[in-house]
């Protein structure tokens, strides 16, 4: 198996030892380093990761001596299970709702939480590895995230505050910073800043949001995550500007618009159960003392 053949295949229908070959790849230090980058990335699917492939994942981004863009890629492999294992995870019994819904066990998540924690805390680490484990690790909150956010965002780094803004839409008490954000010259942070809003429902974000969706002159790649962030939440008007949009001679913007009017609205099932509650109700008092 060529590990590039990955890209282009569907990861459920990886052959079964392409777990084994990304952790061959980043076991072995005297490997194509090109090779390895594209391990980390893949090591992150669900399909693959595992305890043990989770556990070659952190000893090299605990190794300092590891080259730093290799360590970055391992810490970001780690976002998608710590954010399936926090929705997972049960506060009251202290254990997952399904364990057999992870890849990975109880003890290995906090494993995993630990070692982000210790290495973004770790003044000899990189930069580069320090932004991205932050990064990843907000996708599980936990109480050090907040200060860590407000520093990143308020330092003079444009690279912190860019991890900052995309932290926010994880991280809970940053609605003000969003808002000043989406004012933000830099793309990026820009674009962060309409996601981070479209994910926390900031009914304030509602008019820059839809100024974007339908500017022509905004970049795509913006004005995507603007019709994304509306799609999300079907603010009052949504259907009506996904309609317009539908008829986009941009065939991206077109498509992009065409699927949110294809996805249920969020709200409709909670609608639903209203009006059936109230058909309840109604029975009830029918079927009650005359």
């Amino acid at each position: 198996m060529e590990l590039t053949d990955l890209r282009d295949t569907p990861p459920w229908e990886w052959p079964g030892d392409a777990g084994r070959q990304i952790r061959k790849l980043l076991n072995n230090r005297n490997a194509d380093p090109a090779e390895r980058l594209l391990a980390a990335e893949f090591a992150g699917d669900l399909t693959v990761l595992d305890n043990d492939l989770a556990n070659v994942l952190l000893t090299v981004l605990r190794n300092n001596e590891e080259p730093e863009e290799l360590r970055a890629e391992v810490a970001i492999a780690f976002g998608p299970v710590l954010e399936m294992g926090f929705i997972e995870f049960d506060e009251e019994l202290g254990e997952f709702d399904d364990p057999d819904a992870l890849p990975i066990s109880l003890g290995q998540f906090h494993t995993i939480q630990d070692a982000l924690g210790r290495v973004y805390n770790d003044p000899a680490a990189p930069k580069l590895v320090r932004r991205k484990v932050l990064e990843a690790s907000v996708r599980a909150p936990e109480p050090w995230h907040q200060d860590a956010v407000r520093t990143a965002y308020t330092s003079a780094d444009p690279e912190w505050v860019l991890t900052a803004v995309f932290a926010m839409q994880y991280v809970p008490g940053f609605e003000n910073e969003i808002l000043e954000a989406l004012n933000s010259s830099d793309p990026e942070i820009h674009f962060e800043a309409v996601v981070a809003a479209g994910e926390k429902e900031l009914k304030a974000a509602w008019p820059h949001i839809f100024s974007l969706a339908t500017d022509d002159s905004a970049e795509k790649n913006l004005r995507i995550a603007a019709i994304g962030a509306i799609g999300s939440n079907r603010p009052q008007g949504a259907d009506e500007l996904m309609t317009e949009l539908a008829d986009s001679e941009d065939e991206d913007i077109a498509a992009a618009a065409e699927e949110v009017l294809s996805a249920e609205d969020p709200f409709e099932d909670e609608e639903d159960d209203e009006d059936d509650d109230e058909d309840d109700e109604d029975e009830d008092e029918e079927d009650g003392p005359s």
